[in-house]
């Protein structure tokens, strides 16, 4: 006999204004049908020659030691969750941070997924464009149904 499981709903988070529009959405939508949400950010070292650190100075707890891009990264991903949906929202939230470019991330995270959600852009692209790279990216190559979530100033 086999045991039923809660819907996955992946969002691509990135904390764009339209990543956190993505995220509650799925938050919603995951309540709507007893699923459960991984918010997934990607991360990738810089190829800035003019990068010294990271961003926002981030550091080791109590310490004056950078954090690695990926522990920062991670630190950032956190943050938008708690200040997105709260400490307890009302659906099982999992937080995942991965290596690589955004795009093929998701669509990776997509095999696993009832669903994948995306916001119309990011923080790259052309502020006109309809959709980001990213979400034309996954909604070409997904594994599972998505859904583009604008922002509401873009209606």
């Amino acid at each position: 006999m086999s045991q039923a499981t809660e819907p996955l709903i992946v969002v691509g988070v990135d904390g764009s204004k339209h990543s956190k529009e993505a995220l509650r959405w799925a938050v919603r939508q995951a309540t709507l049908v007893g699923g459960r949400v991984h918010a997934v950010m990607s991360w990738e070292w810089s190829t800035n020659p003019f990068s010294f650190g990271p961003a926002d100075g981030a550091t080791v707890a109590g310490g004056s030691e950078p954090l690695s891009p990926e522990e920062t990264s991670r630190v950032r991903l956190i943050d938008v969750v708690t200040e997105t949906v709260g400490e307890s929202p009302p659906v099982p939230v999992h937080s995942r941070m991965v290596h690589g470019p955004a795009a093929k991330v998701l669509v990776e995270a997509s095999g696993a997924a009832e669903l994948l959600v995306v916001g119309t852009r990011g923080y790259g692209g052309f502020k006109g464009a309809l959709l980001g790279s990213v979400s034309q990216q996954v909604t070409q190559h997904a594994h599972c149904s998505v859904v583009v979530v604008r922002h509401k100033s873009d209606s």
